[in-house]
């Protein structure tokens, strides 16, 4: 018996064909990887018949939905809300909700893997722990001092707009697994983790800002950043992650003047 979700992309080709969109066939090579079963990862092939507009997700979903139903990987809310889907498509840290089949040279394979610099647990999935103890390590959180205020704390629109690019990450992990010193040093906070610290040092409310840059101050804090920029570049929010982690360096070199 079909599926809800079988059913609903089988009726979006039906509407594609009936409007006139040409479907392609396309190949998904995919980095298969099971404990159980084999020691090293596999590359394998699945050969789909795709929207060019569709997206990368979508083309993961049919092949598990209807060709492999052992295919692992998360997904969520295939907005770009959640980052669950971050994953290497051609060799780039991408969403896969937001990756279109066209975007990606459908001629030739599209290669999908895991993120680097996480354990493969299976598939597409990897052992995030690392990423959210780092995450977690940099208090992210207000932190306040004093009684509690009778009403909201005031701040004014230059004072928000000093950290609002940070908050718009998502915790996908796309920019720390995209940096070549994370791969190497699995100590290293990575740039998620700074861009979280960023959001609090520099927001006028919280007390906390010196208890955050000594911890980054740490020899796997920010001065291990060799600016390499991958991770602006892979960040899917658009966060100038590079500029933040060079803001908290300069934080921490001016802060005892």
């Amino acid at each position: 018996m079909s599926t809800p979700t079988v059913e609903k992309h089988s009726a979006a080709l039906d509407a594609a064909e009936a409007g006139g969109t040409e479907l392609i066939t396309v190949t998904l090579r995919i980095r298969r990887f099971n404990p159980e079963e084999h020691a090293d990862p596999v590359w394998v092939d699945y050969q789909l018949e795709m929207d060019p507009k569709e997206r990368v997700l979508d083309a993961l979903n049919k092949v598990k939905w209807e060709q492999d139903g052992t295919l692992t990987y998360r997904r969520s809310c295939a907005h770009g809300i959640c980052g669950s889907d971050a994953m290497r498509i051609n060799g780039r840290n991408r969403l896969a909700c937001k990756t279109l089949i066209k975007d990606v040279n459908p001629e030739k394979p599209i290669t999908v893997e895991a993120i680097k610099g996480l354990a493969v647990l299976k598939d597409l999935i990897v052992d995030m722990d690392p990423f959210f103890q780092a995450y977690k390590d940099v208090m992210p959180f207000l932190i306040t001092e004093g009684n509690q205020p009778t009403r909201e704390r005031l701040q004014s629109a230059e004072e928000r707009e000093r950290f609002d690019d940070t908050t718009k990450c998502i915790l996908c992990a796309a920019c720390t697994s995209s940096c070549p010193v994370f791969w190497n040093d699995g100590q290293y906070f990575g740039p998620a983790a700074i861009v979280n610290a960023h959001r609090f040092i520099f927001d006028s409310r919280d007390d906390a800002a010196e208890q955050r840059l000594e911890i980054l101050n740490d020899r796997e804090g920010v001065w291990r950043c060799r600016t390499t920029f991958n991770c602006s570049e892979a960040c899917p929010r658009g966060i100038e992650v590079t500029k933040a982690i060079q803001e908290v360096k300069r934080a921490l070199v001016t802060r005892r003047f």
